[in-house]
Formats: C-alpha cells, structure tokens, sequence
C-alpha cells in the first residue's frame, strides 16, 4: 500500500511507517499532520488516481523532527569585470513519519498497526527532544549571563539538532603556572 502526496513543491511516494524528509510545515515536532494533495492511492491492487487529487484522501503523518540540508555553495561570476560573490544556503527541513494513509473516508490500514505507527514516531519525536536538550539548557543559561557570543552558538547547535557538553561554558581554561 502506497500514496503519491505533493508538499513544498515535490511529489513523494510514501507508505506506512517511513519516514520522508519534506520543506518546512507550519506545524511543530511531536504533531500530527494531514496532508490532503493526494495524487495516487494504491492499495490490495485497486489504484485511485486523482485529477489532480484523489477526493476524499489524506495521508496523516507526525513530525519526528526537524533538520537541515547539506550546504550549498552558490558562486557568482562575471569575467573580466573582477566580480565575484560567494554565498552559501542550507534548506530546512522537516522529517515526517507516515502513521496512516486515508481514502474515500476510510483508513486503509489496520487500528494495531497505525497505533504502532504512532507509537514509533512518539518514541523519534523523544529521542529529538533529548538531543537538543542540552542545547537549549546552555542557551537559555548564556541568555541569563548575557554572553551574546555564546548565544550565538548555542543557537547553531540547535539548529543543527546536535548537543554540546553540558560544562562547556565556551571559554577555554589556562595551564596553572607552577
């Protein structure tokens, strides 16, 4: 069983229990999702193709977490005039893990199994959390110091989902002098 779904200007195949990193919605991590810009639904042979959307479909997801892309470099150039730009972009992203797939009213898979679903992407949403957590107590620390410096990298922390020590204040200590 699979859907064809559109968002952010991409057509995606998806089916129940995977995980499809799309742009940005306007929803947090740890919420459900429905998107109804169906295109196809496939299941136990019978195929539903929409004109452009199957009515009455929707595939619900929840957002495990959020991310961003590789960098990329964007270059401009224009010869003999010594022009030259260099920019870099990094696209975000949203990491939405499929728990149901819905047509003409009905859900296409069973109770049990879009439970576990859920269950999975309760548990993906956790695990998030518990990797920004210690980011977000060190940044919320630097803004009561008012270390703007240290504000500043605890915000690239978060945003690239990594953590940092706990004791890393950011200031590097000196050999004691004997």
């Amino acid at each position: 069983m699979y859907a064809v779904i559109e968002t952010g200007g991409k057509q995606y195949r998806v089916s129940p229990g995977q995980t499809v990193e799309v742009e940005l919605l306007s929803a947090e991590p740890g919420t459900s999702v429905a998107l109804d810009r169906v295109l196809l639904v496939s299941a136990d042979g019978n195929t539903l193709i929409g004109q452009p959307t199957v009515p009455g479909a929707k595939v619900v997801g929840t957002i495990a977490r959020e991310g961003r892309g590789e960098k990329i470099i964007v270059f401009k150039y224009k010869s003999k005039k010594r022009y030259r730009r260099t920019t870099g972009h990094r696209q975000d992203y949203q990491y939405l893990l499929i728990t149901d797939i819905q047509a003409e009213g009905k859900s296409l898979i069973a109770d049990d199994e879009r439970q576990r679903y859920e269950r999975q992407a309760a548990r993906a949403f956790a695990r998030y959390q518990n990797s920004i957590a210690p980011a977000v107590a060190a940044l919320a620390f630097d803004e009561a110091l008012g270390d703007d410096t240290a504000v500043a990298r605890d915000e690239d922390e978060i945003e690239t989902g990594g953590s940092i020590p706990a004791a890393d204040t950011g200031k590097k200590s000196k050999p004691a002098k004997k």
